[in-house]
């Protein structure tokens, strides 16, 4: 029975629209922006921004994707930034604030 409620808790939330006034944190805009500083630190700032749109769509399942990729993440994150990073994935307004993180860290490497 746990297995099972677990699981409608991490699938709830799949299909929801939320609610796009909603606003983002301190903590889960500093880690967009450290995010989007590592890309463009190693200048993969386009490569970075074609994927995100492309999955876009698939955001949700992508973020469900990266508990695989865990031990990976600690070149960026802790352990504990990256669950919130995954979860801030889930919401569909994430892939927006990830290609403005990535276009303003740009916009200042050049500018």
């Amino acid at each position: 029975m746990f297995q099972v409620n677990s699981l409608k808790a991490r699938w709830q939330h799949a299909f929801a629209l939320e609610d796009p006034e909603a606003g983002w944190s301190e903590e889960e805009r500093a880690l967009a922006e450290r995010l989007a500083e590592f890309i463009v630190a190693r200048r993969m700032g386009a490569a970075a921004s074609m994927a995100l749109e492309a999955c876009r769509p698939l955001n949700f399942l992508g973020s469900q994707a990266l508990t695989f990729l865990a031990p990976f993440a600690t070149l960026v994150f802790s352990r504990d930034e990256y669950q919130r990073f995954t979860r801030m994935l889930e919401r569909r307004q994430s892939i927006n604030l990830l290609a403005e993180a990535i276009a303003q860290r740009e916009s200042q490497k050049h500018g």
